[in-house]
């Protein structure tokens, strides 16, 4: 029962990085390598912070604050430097890994008997594992009705438009330049949001935390999952879902680390189980044609 909560607890903290994604990679249709480094960043920048005193809370929220200066980074190397957006993505990444070293002043630092934003009194009542849920879900819910908020206002309208057809938006006079800005800089913002609470979570940063396309795969999976399972949804339902699509992904891994594979093979499961939520789509319109077909012949 304890690893069932711990692994929700997980996918909603986890959930924040699959927000952030989903507003690159499904809304401005960007490939941003960059949360591969945003995610470590925040996670750094929160722990170094509360190691040296500050409020958890405003360590967090500064967390929040590299990632957006890490998007805008690679907004203006793609806008302003014309580099395509996965180079860019690729070289923030890995100037990010001289910065964490440079914030953190080695590769791992411990939060061992430091306050965090789980170290409020109503959070240490409860059973463990249970503060990371209760947290997770207000984080979530927080961020996603404040992204609902956001994506409904005019400049929110724009931002979508400009993912749907940058050409017609920018003939209605919306800078698309301005908005490749706007986006990367609030999904990476969410993404180093993530990288802070969970490695409060877990009581420690890493320089290594989320490298080697595991970040990005995480999301993509909380995305994927989500859009699989929970189908013919609004923009705001979609959003509610990609937390969803996260505490999916993780009772998965937990459950095929209850069969007895190693957790050395995370890694390739994850890759697995990502590739075939986003074939099953294509495989059930295959069955469907052959359905279709079988009963046409029936019917002659």
């Amino acid at each position: 029962m304890n690893l069932i909560v711990s692994a929700i607890g997980q996918g909603f903290l986890w959930g924040l990085l699959g927000l952030g994604l989903f507003l690159s990679f499904r809304i401005m249709n960007t490939t941003d390598m960059t949360v591969e480094g945003t995610f470590p960043l925040g996670a750094a920048v929160s722990v170094s912070l509360i190691v040296q005193g500050t409020n958890p809370f405003l360590a967090t929220l500064a967390a929040f604050v590299a990632g957006v200066l890490a998007g805008l980074v690679t907004a203006l190397l793609i806008t302003k430097g014309k580099i395509p957006s996965l180079l860019a993505g690729i070289l923030t990444m890995t100037g990010i890994y001289s910065i964490d070293l440079m914030v953190m002043g080695k590769s791992n630092v411990s939060l061992l008997g430091k306050k965090t934003i789980y170290s409020l009194a109503f959070l240490q009542k409860l059973p463990q594992y249970f503060d990371s849920v209760v947290a997770g879900t207000i984080l979530m819910v927080l961020v996603t009705c404040d992204l609902i908020w956001f994506l409904s206002t005019d400049f929110g309208q724009a931002f979508i438009a400009t993912g749907d057809n940058p050409q017609m938006a920018k003939s209605q006079g919306i800078s698309p330049q301005q908005m490749t800005v706007a986006g990367l800089m609030i999904s990476n913002g969410l993404v180093g949001l993530c990288g802070a609470v969970v490695a409060q979570s877990n009581g420690y940063a890493d320089v290594n935390m989320g490298m080697g396309t595991r970040t990005i795969v995480i999301a993509l999976a909380s995305i994927i999952i989500s859009e699989v399972v929970f189908r013919n949804l609004g923009l705001a339902s979609r959003l509610f879902a990609v937390g969803l699509g996260s505490i999916i992904y993780r009772l998965l891994l937990l459950a095929v680390l209850q069969v007895g594979l190693s957790s050395s093979n995370l890694n390739l499961i994850s890759s697995l189980v990502l590739a075939a939520c986003m074939m099953l789509p294509q495989v059930e319109e295959k069955l469907r044609l052959k359905q279709t077909f079988m009963k046409g012949l029936k019917h002659d």
